[in-house]
């Protein structure tokens, strides 16, 4: 679990940052999130679109990414999902 503080951290580190995933109409399948932990092992931190033919709402995408082993969901803005876990061998990013 991290903090507030490193949540604010790791919001400003994702303003820049674009979606590098679109879940769309088929929703939230297991080979999407298989890539999803993919990229977060190379990247740590990634920003995830929910587009508008999605049957499933961001709260719903968000709460069953939380619950992979060792992600966080940093933060829910608009139709977008910032995610982070800290990667086991490329650490790029040092929390405060």
């Amino acid at each position: 679990m991290i903090t507030s503080k490193q949540k604010s951290f790791l919001r400003s580190e994702a303003h820049h940052l674009q979606p590098i995933f679109q879940i769309g109409k088929s929703g939230l399948t297991d080979a999407i999130i298989k890539q999803i932990e993919e990229a977060l092992e190379a990247r740590e931190l990634i920003k995830i679109s929910v587009l508008q033919n999605c049957e499933q709402n961001k709260e719903e995408i968000a709460e069953v990414l939380g619950q992979q082993a060792g992600l966080e969901v940093v933060q829910i803005i608009g139709k977008t999902i910032v995610l982070y876990k800290e990667s086991a061998e490329k650490k790029k990013i040092v929390l405060p």
